[in-house]
Parts: structure tokens; C-alpha cells; sequence
């Protein structure tokens, strides 16, 4: 059987979307077979496109990274700065738990100048970065603030948010309260 470039992308793509549900719900130890399954492909497919369960998380984040870089570009444009950072910030803690068990091989791989997850976490962060800096430039976050600080303070609420169940409809308060924190005072 031959399989075109077309078709590999479409098993690619679908094998992506999948297994972003299959994650989300079963978190980072989901079954690799139930997204093959799923997605309609066989574990060869699965496997010529993804070798290995790290190698699909990447993908996953790498494009959860690219879609929030994107994503801060776009509020920039159609928002003032201290709503756009909101926003954005909001989104981030939002999808912050979707890939609960993140293994740490993964979390290696963002301190690692060669990987493709390392360029599109750096690109998320900066983009992040100047949505931060407008927000400073227009009197709404207080100037001693860095992005390290709102991805510190930002990835805390999420985790926390994780950790404890009872506390996932909090999450916006608790966003809220960093918020309050980090706002210029006169």
C-alpha cells in the first residue's frame, strides 16, 4: 500500500488531535493503543510518526507553545495591554493542567538549546514577555516584575489547581489574586 504525503499528514494531524483528548482525559500515561485505536491508524503508523510516548507529548506541547505564542500576538492587537496579559494569562492557566504526569524527560527537554520543544517554549515565553512589557509600559504591572515572575506565578496557580481537585474552580480567583499582586500601585 502506498500512502501519499497527503495521507501521512492527515494520519499525523489526526494522530495529534486524539491524543490531545486521550491525554487530557487519561493524563500523560495514556494508552498509546487507545489513540491509535481512536485516531484509526495502526501502532505502526502511531509509532513511524511518533517513536516513542515523549516524542507525542512534544508534538502535543510544541503546538500548545506555538498556539500561545500565536495566541499573545493576536490579543496584543485586539485588546489594551493590561487586558491582553489577562486574557492570555487566563488561557495559560486554563491549559496549564491538560498534561498532568509530564514526565521529566520532557521537562529536560525545554533547558535543551536543540530541541524543537525548546525554540517553541522560548518563542511562548517571549511573546508572553512583551505582552508583560506593554502591560508595564501602560501603568498596569508593577515595573519590578519579570517573566520569569508571571510564568513562576502563572504555572503555581495551574499546578496547584492540579494538585487539588477542590481547588480547579478556584483557579480564576486564584489568578485573580496574583493579578492583584502584580498590579502598579500608585
Amino acid at each position: 500500500m502506498n500512502v501519499t504525503r497527503s495521507d501521512a499528514q492527515r494520519n499525523y494531524e489526526r494522530i495529534l488531535a486524539v491524543a490531545r483528548t486521550v491525554v487530557e482525559q487519561d493524563g500523560t500515561q495514556a494508552s498509546l493503543r487507545d489513540v491509535a485505536r481512536r485516531a484509526g491508524v495502526g501502532m505502526g503508523t502511531l509509532y513511524r510518526h511518533f517513536p516513542s510516548r515523549e516524542a507525542l507529548l512534544e508534538a502535543l506541547l510544541r503546538q500548545r507553545f506555538d498556539g500561545l505564542a500565536a495566541r499573545a500576538a493576536a490579543l496584543a492587537e485586539a485588546h489594551p495591554p493590561g487586558e491582553a496579559l489577562t486574557r492570555w494569562l487566563e488561557e495559560f492557566v486554563q491549559g496549564a493542567g491538560r498534561y498532568r504526569g509530564l514526565p521529566e524527560s520532557i521537562m529536560a527537554t525545554l533547558r535543551d538549546d536543540e530541541s524543537p520543544l525548546h525554540a517553541s517554549c522560548l518563542a511562548m515565553r517571549r511573546s508572553a514577555g512583551a505582552l508583560l512589557e506593554g502591560a508595564q509600559r501602560a501603568g498596569h504591572i508593577r515595573a519590578d516584575v519579570t517573566g520569569v515572575d508571571l510564568f513562576a506565578l502563572a504555572s503555581a496557580v495551574g499546578w496547584i489547581a492540579e494538585q487539588a481537585p477542590g481547588l480547579t474552580e478556584r483557579r480564576e480567583h486564584l489568578l485573580a489574586l496574583v493579578l492583584d499582586g502584580l498590579a502598579a500601585r500608585p
